[in-house]
């Protein structure tokens, strides 16, 4: 590979794509419905409520129970489900099987490794700190790290400059019809995790790859760069 040029780049998204966040978030969730007097969901909840921040998921599960919350009650809330979920966000989180060997495998071949989410920069980076991989990555961009957030081609296209990688060879790799749509968005190819949180399959969606395990992974992408 010319060190000259820059490198073709995979852009991740964090949640259901590289780590199985799940239960650590659906446990915050019942914690503020128990203090509420709401019974708790399971994290099998997680394929329709996990995905479109800490907001979304905290309405998503009160609407559960019929109760809705009052609008001057949701931004208190989102701050003690953030401030529970950062002092237990590695409890039970875990990296999907393959993840690991996958990062190493692509950084050994010279490419640029990215996370791009919507979860909050500050915790993307401490949970990507607890789980030892932070150094497999050349940029860890999140909510609040710019102006926009996915599905907005920018958010994409400002990782991919903040990692050094090459825009005309970077590709996507998430689970839900949001990182499709950024990746459409910013015209770059897209690869779907199947074991995510979504509640549309993926095959709807329309990825140019679908995988399984991350052992897919390098074929993947290696047929989307030739």
């Amino acid at each position: 590979m010319n060190q000259t040029s820059p490198a073709p780049i995979l852009v991740f998204d964090l949640d259901g794509t590289l780590a199985d966040t799940a239960r650590d978030l659906i446990a915050t969730l019942n914690v503020l419905l128990t203090r509420e007097g709401l019974p708790t969901v399971a994290p099998a909840a997680a394929r329709d409520l996990v995905g479109a921040g800490a907001q979304a998921l905290i309405e998503r599960g009160f609407a559960l129970h019929d109760a809705p919350l009052p609008p001057e009650r949701i931004q208190p809330m989102v701050a003690d489900f953030l401030a529970h979920y950062e002092a237990h966000i590695a409890d039970e989180t875990c990296l999907f099987p393959g993840a690991r060997a996958a990062l190493d495998r692509f950084r050994e071949a010279g490419f640029r490794l990215a996370i791009c989410t919507n979860k909050p920069e500050r915790l993307a980076r401490l949970l990507i700190d607890r789980l030892a991989v932070a150094d497999r990555f050349d940029a860890i961009c999140g909510r609040g790290s710019f102006p926009v957030h996915k599905p907005d081609p920018q958010m994409l296209h400002l990782t991919v400059a903040a990692a050094g990688g090459d825009p005309a060879r970077m590709i996507m790799v998430g689970d839900s019809r949001t990182d499709v749509d950024t990746a459409r968005n910013a015209g770059a190819p897209v690869i779907a995790v199947d074991f995510g949180y979504t509640d549309t399959p993926v095959a709807v969606l329309g990825p140019d790859r679908i995988i399984s395990h991350f052992d897919e992974l390098w074929a993947a992408a290696q047929e989307l760069l030739a």
